[in-house]
């Protein structure tokens, strides 16, 4: 569990909230209640798949994400706007680590200035200042 003071920083920091695996599960509890945890599973999927050497599965995981968050009526469809999706689509071609940098972004973004304030006012985030 984080010191108040740590999840204090979270406030102004979507990044150290996503970085610490205490903050990511409260955010994602939190996000679940809302019913729009699939920005946090999506942002959670990119961080992994840019980890992968393996060009093969690289390519499994981008299909994957692809399928599961990106491709119209996906069962977790994140909310990007018709070009970002088109760059993604585009840059699946040939899978690199940067393959869904500009989607992975709109959703940063997103949740930094639409859940993040949200998070920051709920009864989940008031338990970890205490």
């Amino acid at each position: 569990r984080p010191s108040p003071e740590e999840a204090l920083q979270w406030r102004d920091s979507l990044e150290k909230l996503l970085q610490n695996p205490y903050g990511l599960a409260s955010f994602r509890s939190f996000l679940r209640s809302e019913f729009s945890e699939e920005n946090a599973e999506f942002w959670v999927a990119c961080e992994d798949y840019k980890k992968t050497k393996s060009p093969v599965k690289m390519a499994e995981k981008a299909k994957k994400i692809y399928e599961e968050f990106i491709q119209t009526e996906a069962p977790k469809e994140v909310n990007i706007d018709h070009f970002t999706k088109a760059v993604t689509m585009k840059n699946l071609v040939e899978p690199s680590p940067s393959s869904f940098d500009m989607a992975q972004k709109r959703i940063f973004a997103l949740m930094e200035k639409d859940s993040l304030p949200r998070f920051v006012r709920s009864e989940f985030y008031h338990e970890l200042i205490k």
